[in-house]
């Protein structure tokens, strides 16, 4: 088993909870390899080439992989490492670990980390796969998630649902932290969880808390000097071209959300919201006809997704819809 102080971390959470600018702050602590793009493998990678134990599975891998932004930022030598993940890849951990043990060689880095937010359901499988693997799971309010998803145009209501955006973007974010919280329990010592408004407003303490659980020194003022990607440049869906972070990312609701939209919001989620310590704007009662219709429907659907997604040979139809950073080489590199 590998030292703790080298073991490959997980950072996760349900997309747009701030896994980016924590996995950028490991960067920046120094000791990791630098790798700034999500390695996809569990959730896209695996599903759509099918079993890796097939040379002609790997094969099609690297055909896509090696044309893609994930190969060409990890700056490998694409005939060496072809080579090694044809002869000794046999699943998804098997190649996430020979690419990253590759980079982290390449860097003269101690250890790796992966930064991939769908991970997070994924997490049994890896442990399995990478049994010295650690989990760090950031969790933020659920309203401010929503509203994000909102804004990049991600939440995807039935079409009956169509002015339940929001709804069905806070409903996908307490199935993800639901989730994820559930199997984190499972893995006792080696899953923590760091919540994205303490990583904002109270850094260092958040930075030990975290040091201590990876064992590695986290320190803030490195960190801020190093400055690598979102440190530096906040990853936020709600900057316009050019304009700089002049606003704090906690709490937004509070200034962007209607009292009608929020009232309607809490009624589906706000009993997870104050589960997880987040007070909600107004007292109960919460949960109507529409709460319960909407979180019966939701639930089923998105536990059918994942489970097909992750049983089913139409895996490959699904991440081929899923957001796969295949690009071709001519694509803008986007962090």
């Amino acid at each position: 088993m590998t030292a703790r102080n080298r073991a490959p971390v997980f950072v996760l959470g349900c997309p747009r909870s701030g896994t980016t600018v924590l996995y950028h702050m490991l960067l920046s602590a120094g000791g990791f390899a630098v790798y700034r793009s999500e390695s996809n493998v569990f959730n896209l990678l695996v599903p759509r080439f099918g079993d890796l134990r097939a040379r002609k599975n790997r094969e099609e891998l690297m055909d896509h992989w090696l044309r893609s932004k994930l190969f060409r930022v990890s700056g490998l030598d694409a005939q060496q490492i072809r080579r090694k993940i044809l002869e000794d890849c046999a699943g998804g951990g098997d190649f996430l670990r020979i690419v990253m043990d590759e980079i982290t060689a390449q860097q003269g880095a101690r250890r790796w980390a992966d930064c991939t937010p769908d991970h997070l359901l994924y997490m049994r499988e890896i442990k399995r796969q990478i049994p010295d693997a650690l989990f760090v799971h950031i969790i933020r309010d659920g309203r401010d998630v929503a509203l994000s998803y909102v804004k990049q145009g991600w939440a995807y209501p039935l079409p009956w649902d169509r002015r339940e955006h929001l709804a069905v973007a806070a409903l996908y974010w307490e199935f993800v932290v639901e989730k994820g919280r559930s199997v984190g329990r499972e893995l006792g010592q080696d899953y923590r969880e760091v919540r994205f408004e303490d990583l904002v407003l109270q850094p260092e303490p958040a930075l030990r808390d975290l040091a201590s659980f990876i064992d590695q020194p986290l320190d803030y003022e490195q960190i801020r000097q190093a400055g690598i990607g979102s440190v530096s440049q906040p990853n936020s869906s709600f900057l316009e071209d050019g304009e700089k972070e002049e606003f704090n990312p906690v709490a937004r609701w509070k200034e962007m959300l209607s009292a009608r939209d929020l009232a309607r919001l809490e009624d589906v989620v706000g009993p997870s919201l104050e589960a997880l310590g987040y007070p909600l704007s107004s007292p109960g009662p919460h949960g109507n006809s529409r709460a319960f219709r909407l979180r019966a429907t939701y639930a089923s659907m998105f536990a059918g997704k994942l489970w097909l997604k992750q049983h089913s040979p139409l895996a490959r139809y699904f991440t081929r819809l899923g957001r796969i950073e295949l690009q071709p080489v001519s694509a803008p590199v986007r962090d």
